[in-house]
């Protein structure tokens, strides 16, 4: 297995839409939830937010094939990760904490600080960005579940 990572350009937002799709479906089940926002973002949303001089994209290609991406939205001094995928069979390979280690090489040298949040039944996830060192802030509703924010401070 030969992992590279790059950054995202437009010309990638079909594939990355395909992946959040398919990463996103076993939460949307998991949550009885289809209008996950991943699930109903348009390919012209991706192409829009990979646009955005205030976001970097990531993603991580085994050969032609983009396996895992993100995407990260600079606010000053904050960070706003979100959309974090890994395919469904290539989870569990440590291509997620990969993916979130090179977040923290590519961004500028102003942020101290990511935020980002998940479902809060997403137990799996939970442990990654734990692991990794985010930090549970809080939760909030979201429709019939809750949602939980993490941070992580950097050091600068």
């Amino acid at each position: 297995m030969t992992l590279s990572t790059r950054p995202l350009v437009l010309a990638n937002a079909g594939e990355v839409l395909t992946l959040q799709r398919a990463a996103y479906v076993p939460e949307a089940r998991r949550y009885r939830d289809l209008e996950l926002a991943p699930l109903v973002q348009t390919l012209d949303e991706v192409r829009a937010e990979l646009g955005r001089a205030d976001v970097i994209g990531l993603g991580v290609w085994d050969g032609g094939r983009l396996v895992a991406a993100v995407r990260l939205r600079v606010d000053g001094a904050v960070a706003h990760l979100g959309r974090l995928v890994v395919a469904p069979d290539r989870q569990g390979e440590g291509i997620g904490s990969d993916l979130l280690a090179a977040c923290e090489r590519v961004l500028p040298p102003a942020v101290g600080e990511i935020r980002l949040f998940t479902g809060a039944d997403s137990d799996a996830t939970l442990r990654l960005y734990e692991r990794h060192g985010y930090v549970r802030q809080f939760a909030s509703p979201a429709g019939t579940y809750e949602l939980v924010h993490l941070t992580k401070r950097l050091a600068v």
